[in-house]
């Protein structure tokens, strides 16, 4: 059997999505930026509930062409979750890493003969730009022209556009779908903070003293993963882009802090209770049709997701108070 590919091997959706394909008995193989990292990536899958026998760890970044032809050599499926997380305002630490290590891994997939490579997106590509009734669906794009729109939304507008252009362009017989995961919440396997887990983070420990005004959609990261294997694995999925969100409405932090204080008592004793001060955001809707229909996604309750994150900071020993 083939080895898949999983790119970005330290990261909150790589692990959960590395230890998922190892329970289903897939050998898979995956890069990090140094080797050091490996005895981290072993223990975070064997924490997901897998064993790591069949686990190739190999070196290959987003800023180098170096590695990248080994990594996908004889991976007939390639899932490219790495991207990088910088919350920099200077455009080329943000954008240039991001579009240039997904042309990277999607040229270097075309040439080793790779059937299909589902590219982790977000929903940043498709509903930062304002629109009339703020209801998305996969048919709209972030304009990254968008007045204010910070680098790193930008960035993922950028970095998908170029996707699809090369793939249209010269991706061959290589396939292309991409996952547009909303807020990405659910327990880590990883004991560090990243990402949308230092939010968390910082509502459970009291740093967050007022909830931002701001609604989003939850999206757990076994879903997310799960939402991969089912778009590498339908053949109806090809050149096709997948939002991925938990059912019911979209929620705000302040909404986030009465679930948290709902369900945990002390361990939520220092969320805030109250938003910060500023306009009302417009009722965000959107639509998770798509991946429940074609590819028969059941998500979790949002609820159910924000409960388990922060049991998982508490069990992984990650919040200033337990």
């Amino acid at each position: 059997m083939n080895r898949v590919l999983v790119t970005g091997g330290t990261g909150y959706l790589g692990t959960q999505l590395i230890a998922a394909l190892l329970r289903e008995g897939r050998p898979v193989r995956t890069t990090v930026r140094s080797l050091e990292s490996e005895a981290q990536v072993r223990e975070a899958v064997r924490r997901g509930g897998a064993d790591d026998g069949d686990l190739e760890i190999v070196t290959a970044g987003l800023t180098a062409d170096d590695g990248w032809a080994e990594a996908t050599k004889g991976c007939e499926e390639v899932h490219h979750t790495a991207s990088p997380m910088i919350l920099s305002q200077d455009p080329d630490e943000v954008i240039v890493p991001a579009r240039d290590g997904a042309l990277r891994v999607l040229r270097a997939a075309r040439d080793s003969g790779a059937r299909r490579v589902v590219l982790t997106s977000s929903f940043a590509a498709i509903g930062y730009s304002p629109k009339p009734g703020a209801e998305y669906t996969e048919q709209d794009w972030t304009d990254p022209d968008t007045p204010g729109l910070a680098p790193y939304p930008r960035s993922k507008a950028i970095a998908e556009r170029a996707a699809w252009d090369f793939h249209e362009r010269e991706g061959g017989d290589t396939e292309l779908v991409t996952v547009n995961p909303t807020f990405i919440l659910g327990p880590a396997l990883i004991a560090q903070v990243r990402s949308s887990l230092g939010l968390t983070k910082a509502m459970l420990d009291g740093t967050m003293s007022a909830a931002p005004r701001q609604r989003f959609g939850v999206a757990d990261v076994r879903d997310v993963a799960d939402l991969h294997i089912r778009a590498m694995a339908a053949p109806e999925a090809a050149g096709k882009r997948y939002l991925a969100l938990a059912d019911g409405p979209t929620i705000s932090f302040l909404g986030m802090a009465r679930i948290l204080r709902d369900h945990l008592g002390p361990l939520a004793a220092r969320v805030p209770t109250e938003e910060a001060p500023g306009t009302e955001p417009p009722h965000l809707i959107i639509h998770n049709d798509r991946a429940k229909s074609e590819l028969h996604w059941s998500p979790r309750p949002a609820e159910t997701t924000i409960v388990q994150t922060a049991e998982s900071l508490r069990d992984l020993g990650l919040l200033d108070h337990q």
